[in-house]
């Protein structure tokens, strides 16, 4: 059964748990889509985990929308959330519903996903208005690590605590259906948790959450340039995939591969006719 916002918010309301993965391309959404998660975010992670930025903040709206649409082409069943990427919302209202739509109507997503508190709120409220869904997102906003002074856990203080607060508050006025929370302490989670009525997703932010998302590179051991504490490893992929491609290099260079198996047959008859 395709999920959709109405899966979110009924999750909420009956307390069960959502998931949600990242994906950047058509083979991995398929894999994620067949294990029956709720919701695959096209994550403007992939400037790091797929481009090899050291952060989000050159990601552009031509590569969220290339990767979007292969991501969507390989969902049957989840709802594919888009990231809207640095200064695609930032600048106008204008921008961001505009933005917002070509998420839609080229990539085929069904939601987005913005970043910010209540300063973000007049851009969520004018997407929803055009009929897009919005995830919010607070807490560690990747594409304002440079404001933050690097990636930090927020709201360890009273007074950044109770903002956060107030801002998941605005997030669902504005109509957001649902709302991430990055590297916040778990306790302060489960509080925005039961202050809200849309569901939040957790990343850094404890069980206290709605529901939970993760980088596949990361929960699958496969991205080695850093490891974040809140990152479990599910399964070593990379030391899997390391292992395949050292005995593919093996077998070419002893000889053993390809092997008769490997090659397709032509008759000896025509073969003599070409000398």
């Amino acid at each position: 059964m395709k999920n959709s916002i109405s899966t979110f918010i009924s999750a909420k309301k009956s307390g069960v748990k959502l998931t949600m993965l990242t994906a950047y391309d058509y083979s991995m959404s398929k894999i994620i889509d067949e294990c029956d998660v709720n919701g695959i975010l096209v994550g403007d992670s992939l400037g790091m985990v797929c481009l090899g930025y050291k952060d989000t903040l050159s990601v552009t709206m031509d590569d969220m929308l290339h990767h979007s649409k292969a991501v969507a082409r390989g969902a049957k069943n989840a709802l594919v959330v888009s990231d809207m990427p640095f200064m695609s919302y930032q600048t106008s209202i204008y921008d961001a519903v505009k933005n917002a739509g070509r998420f839609i109507q080229e990539a085929r997503a069904q939601a987005v996903k913005l970043e910010g508190g209540a300063v973000v709120c007049p851009q969520i409220e004018a997407i929803v208005n055009a009929q897009i869904p919005v995830m919010g997102h607070i807490g560690l906003t990747p594409q304002s690590v440079n404001m933050f002074g690097g990636f930090k856990v927020q709201g360890k203080n009273s007074e950044d605590a109770q903002k956060l607060i107030e801002d998941a508050k605005k997030i669902e006025a504005a109509g957001a259906f649902a709302v991430v929370l990055e590297c916040i302490p778990s306790k302060l989670a489960a509080i925005i948790s039961k202050e809200i009525s849309i569901p939040t997703i957790g990343i850094g932010a404890g069980p206290g959450c709605d529901g939970q998302v993760l980088v596949y590179q990361d929960m699958l051991n496969m991205f080695s340039d850093f490891k974040p504490k809140f990152v479990k490893n599910f399964a070593n992929v990379g030391d899997l995939m390391r292992e395949g491609f050292e005995s593919y290099v093996r077998d070419v260079n002893e000889g053993t591969f390809p092997s008769e198996e490997h090659c397709f047959k032509i008759s000896e008859e025509i073969l003599s006719k070409l000398y």
